[in-house]
């Protein structure tokens, strides 16, 4: 998996894959490039869709160069291998680069600037993240006035009171409502149409005398001046589409999660292959999401849930705490046979409740954070979907690999131990005795573990739905297949065990003589050999455990599989031959071989007799392992702490926490974390004392210094003991049964305004 670009974190990761039903996705760098490009521009109230037709004057271009250089980050930059190179490196945020690269395109150096304004030199730095989408930064000019260059997403700063500028002189204030009618139709809306992401680029000055109040940000990154909005081109990986089509033949559903505006996700998601003209589902922004999911208390409604999820194909302007809602809400769905297997991307800090909730977290291994990584189960070292398509191959041969030999081993042991136990009562003997059982071990438990477990995946996989959550380990194919060939091999084994001597001219077998019967004869010769023969043929019917009729399609592709078979022949022909007193066997004339090899090619002919039997029409009961465990073998995911506005992280809504159920014990996470956290002091507080005793053996240590110390209102009625237990994991279930404090419902008005635009669409 390595080799395919898949870093496996945790193992049971693998298998899980392979059950996978629902995929959701990030767009950029997974789905696109990650490569952006400035294509279309908005400047000086004209919309430039050929950047060769943009020549900006030398003034606007000052100012336009300036806006982008210095509100970017100083670690964004593009690195030429050599002079005129046409694909250069970009390091650093991707957007930052599509504007860095734009400038290039101007012939305006970034770097000067950046070295005439160093980041120490700035006065504040509002980053990015997805709750303000916008980024800010405030200089100093020379003669002492301060400026703010803000970018973001269009239609947020469009909506902060902006005002237009031409050849620099003030414009008449564009009203909300002119803005929404013109700039969002005839601007970003077309933008959005061909797949660009859109960012309003804009500025305010602030004079020499106004010492403005920085953290007042709402109120200070207004009535702004709009200098540009570009779009910006992340074209979709050549493979993408393929990849999804792959995805949805396989019976996975692929889903977007994106931040993007709503018309450029549904433009990338129509060139992917997610949605299609004429197919009805949903492209919706957060804010529909939000309002359709949530009850009137406000708080998130599973039932409401579960009307958008099964339609929605794309969720646009997500935060990451909408991508946990919408990961939770599909895997603790109440539908009706709804046992979905999740599995999510990520890359962000804040993206991990979302890859801890989902049954298979991937992170990105080139532009995924530390966090991302550590909280996902496979990491992917190239950013890209069709790996993730790779790694369900790769769980799906995994879990038909342990069915292939759980297939094969069974029918062995049918066999022997029914010809083993039913020989002993009737003929007081056993026709395969101690060291030869010793061979059919090695042969069912190594070599077919090593030879049917290393089958390596094929596209072939992907031509069937997912094995879901309540799959059992035994299907009624694998039952047929089992029961078949060991009723097969057991009328062979019989007949020639009881009417050999007949039809075969064999020695017969003294029975009732006891010193006759335990030396080697050709009788019990035939009847090992034609066992292990019919086992090595019938491990070829076991590579295939799905009714194909081929079972030799791709057999040489698998080296060790031809070779532990082989192998397993040549070494049968030695022991037979030459094995005597020591395995129990006397050497076969060369006609006896070809009844034994006859009867092993048998399992192949009757492999194809079996496969006519519909495993539809088998009762239920032929059905081995059914269960309902959960897949994803996850801790309890523990609750994220709530970043402080303008720290970089996205403020996680407390409206985004589910609505109890009435049967449901209360969640008192908060409680046990709160203990766990009062328990490490204590330990660190017993290393301290003995540190202490140890340098200073004149301290006194008559206080008893305990977490009482520290903790000036510690919970009542919690005693060490109590401590203890509620530190241990099993006792996490019953300190989570403490009622908790009711929450204060939050109504839709705390939650979001209204969009002003439509933000759900009906393909």
């Amino acid at each position: 998996m390595m080799k395919d670009n898949n870093l496996v974190r945790h193992l049971d990761a693998c298998e899980t894959m392979g059950s996978a039903t629902t995929i959701c996705s990030d767009k950029t760098g997974t789905l696109t490039k990650n490569r952006m490009t400035v294509t279309q521009i908005y400047g000086l109230k004209q919309h430039f869709r050929d950047m060769k037709d943009f020549s900006p004057s030398s003034d606007f271009l000052k100012l336009l160069a300036d806006a982008i250089a210095v509100n970017s980050g100083y670690t964004s930059q593009i690195i030429e291998q050599h002079e005129g190179d046409s694909h250069p490196i970009h390091v650093g945020n991707k957007t930052e680069c599509g504007l860095l690269g734009m400038l290039l395109s101007l012939k305006v150096s970034y770097q000067k600037i950046r070295q005439d304004n160093p980041q120490d030199s700035l006065l504040k730095v509002y980053t990015f993240n997805s709750a303000r989408k916008s980024m800010s930064t405030v200089v100093a000019l020379p003669d002492g006035t301060k400026r703010l260059y803000t970018k973001g997403a269009s239609e947020t700063i469009l909506k902060l009171g902006l005002k237009s500028r031409e050849k620099f002189s003030p414009i008449s204030f564009l009203r909300s409502k002119y803005i929404n009618k013109y700039i969002i139709k005839t601007v970003v809306e077309p933008m959005a149409c061909d797949a660009l992401r859109t960012l309003c680029i804009a500025y305010k000055d602030i004079p020499a005398d106004v010492e403005p109040d920085y953290d007042d940000e709402v109120s200070f990154i207004n009535n702004l001046t709009c200098i540009a909005i570009t779009g910006i081109e992340d074209a979709v990986r050549d493979e993408v589409p393929d990849a999804i089509a792959k995805c949805q033949k396989a019976g996975i559903t692929v889903r977007m999660v994106t931040g993007d505006q709503i018309m450029t996700a549904r433009s990338i998601a129509l060139k992917c292959g997610i949605i299609k003209p004429g197919d009805d589902f949903l492209v919706m922004e957060t804010r529909e999401f939000n309002k359709r999911i949530r009850n009137e208390e406000g708080l998130i409604d599973q039932k409401l849930l579960d009307k958008v999820w099964p339609q929605l194909r794309v969720l646009a302007r997500s935060s990451p705490t909408d991508k946990h809602t919408l990961v939770k809400g599909i895997i603790d769905s109440e539908l009706p046979g709804a046992a979905e297997v999740v599995a999510v991307t990520g890359d962000g800090t804040n993206d991990g409740p979302a890859l801890r909730k989902a049954d298979v977290g991937f992170a990105m291994g080139i532009a995924g954070t530390d966090v991302a990584k550590e909280s996902s189960d496979i990491i992917l070292t190239d950013d890209n979907f069709t790996s993730i398509v790779k790694a369900v191959m790769w769980g799906r041969n995994v879990y038909d690999g342990i069915a292939k030999f759980l297939q094969f081993q069974l029918t062995v042991n049918v066999v022997a131990i029914i010809i083993a136990f039913t020989s002993a009562c009737i003929i007081m003997s056993s026709p395969l005795k101690a060291i030869q059982l010793l061979w059919v071990n090695l042969i069912m438990d190594t070599f077919a573990s090593l030879a049917l477990a290393t089958e390596m995946p094929t596209e072939d996989l992907l031509n069937r739905k997912p094995y879901g959550r309540t799959k059992p380990l035994i299907s009624p194919m694998m039952a047929r297949n089992i029961l078949g060939h060991a009723v097969y091999q057991l009328i062979v084994l019989y007949s020639i065990l009881f009417a050999g001597p007949l039809f075969l001219h064999l020695e017969s077998a003294d029975w009732s003589n006891e010193k006759k019967s335990k030396e080697p004869n050709d009788h019990y010769t035939v009847v090992f050999n034609v066992f292990v023969l019919m086992q090595c043929f019938n491990e070829i019917n076991c590579r295939k455990i799905h009714g194909e009729r081929n079972v030799f399609k791709g057999i040489f592709t698998n080296a060790l599989f031809v070779g532990i078979v082989v192998g397993t022949i040549i070494a049968q022909v030695l022991i037979v031959q030459f094995g005597s007193i020591v395995t129990f066997t006397v050497g076969l004339s060369w006609d006896l071989w070809l009844w034994s090899v006859a009867f092993g090619l048998g399992s192949l002919v009757w492999g194809q007799v079996l496969n006519c039997i519909p495993a539809e029409k088998l009762p239920d009961c032929l059905s081995w392992g059914d269960t309902t465990e959960d897949y994803s073998n996850k801790e309890i995911m523990q609750s994220y702490p709530k970043p402080a506005p303008g720290e970089g992280g996205a403020e996680l809504d407390t409206s985004a926490q589910s609505a109890p159920s009435q049967n449901a014990p209360a969640d008192n996470r908060s409680r046990v974390l709160w203990v766990r956290g009062v328990t490490r002091i204590q330990q660190q507080i017993k290393v301290v004392k003995a540190f202490r005793e140890t340098v200073q053996p004149m301290y006194s240590f008559s206080r008893d210094t305990t977490y009482h110390n520290f903790m000036h209102n510690p919970m009542p009625k919690m005693g060490a003991s109590a401590l203890r237990g509620y530190h241990s994991y099993d006792n996490i279930s019953s300190a989570a049964s403490t009622p908790t404090p009711t929450r204060t419902p939050i109504s839709h008005e705390m939650i979001d305004a209204p969009a002003e635009t439509s933000t759900a669409l009906s393909i």
